[in-house]
């Protein structure tokens, strides 16, 4: 049992290669939200609610989750707060991307951004079995045993490659009419997130009341209205750091934002450094 006190954990959330295993009762937030790996959620106990992108995914227990980089995504209670599950993020630089034999085959399960598999009793175990290898591997830390991860990841990629395309309720987003209204108001602040977007606004665009909209926004998503806008603002301001060498006041405007201190201020408190340190981190030259 890998209760609070006792995940088995290996790596961080910004690593090639990250591993974690816990059973939850209480209440938690991870901060993470999107990230540079790709991620694999496996639910071994109780029901979660899953936004991924623009949908809000019903998770069961058994079933597996694949993320591709860069998708905002948020787990949420269902009924209750108890499950157990297994994450692992893992770069294309950990597997070796450019010596994966058939890399495009396995890495499908990517592909539109997410895929959600409600798997059978015979693929549960299987899974399971691959799972608990790796944490086996993580606990013993043999000689090697990174190279048991890669391993052991390419085998999981591998039978996640085989298995049908999702249907039926597994790999379709909820169904209910609020939850379809919530993916178009998601639709909406990706596209216009660089606009000076306002809850009456947005609320009278949706035909809803803004206390209403923001109550729902937060129980379908997991995320509040403004701190949805502001993470993807920031996931939109890291690519230009990245990849352009625009001015920081450019960038800001650019994202939504009215002011550069209210840019920064918001860059630090998601991305942990301020946008010049980002810049300079991701810059080969400073390599």
């Amino acid at each position: 049992m890998y209760d609070e006190t006792d995940a088995l954990t290996y790596g961080d959330e910004e690593s090639d290669f990250y591993y974690h295993r816990i059973r939850r009762t209480r209440p938690f937030e991870r901060t993470n939200h999107y990230h540079r790996t790709y991620e694999i959620y496996y639910l071994v106990s109780g029901e979660r609610l899953y936004f991924i992108k623009e949908e809000t995914h019903h998770v069961a227990a058994g079933s597996l989750v694949f993320i591709d980089k860069q998708q905002v995504h948020k787990s949420s209670m269902k009924d209750s707060h108890a499950h157990e599950r297994v994450v692992i993020n893992f770069s294309d630089a950990f597997l070796g991307m450019e010596r994966l034999p058939h890399y495009e085959e396995l890495f499908r399960v990517f592909r539109d951004g997410s895929r959600v598999f409600r798997l059978s009793p015979y693929e549960q175990a299987g899974v399971l079995a691959l799972l608990n290898r790796m944490g086996a591997e993580i606990a013993g830390r043999q000689p090697g045993f990174e190279t048991g991860l890669r391993l052991l990841l390419a085998e999981l990629l591998l039978l996640a490659s085989r298995l049908p395309e999702p249907g039926g309720e597994a790999g379709q987003a909820t169904a209910h009419p609020l939850h379809s209204k919530i993916a178009d108001v998601v639709r909406h602040l990706n596209a216009r997130y660089s606009d000076n977007v306002t809850l009456p606004e947005l609320a009278a665009r949706f035909y809803m009341s803004p206390s209403h909209l923001s109550r729902t926004f937060k129980a379908v998503t997991g995320f509040t209205l403004v701190g949805y806008l502001n993470l993807i603002r920031i996931r939109e301001a890291q690519a230009l750091l990245r990849e352009t060498n625009r001015k920081i006041i450019d960038i800001a405007a650019a994202c939504g934002f009215e002011s550069v201190t209210h840019f920064e201020r918001t860059f630090k408190k998601t991305a942990r450094l301020t946008p010049m340190q980002y810049r300079k981190l991701h810059d080969p030259s400073h390599g």
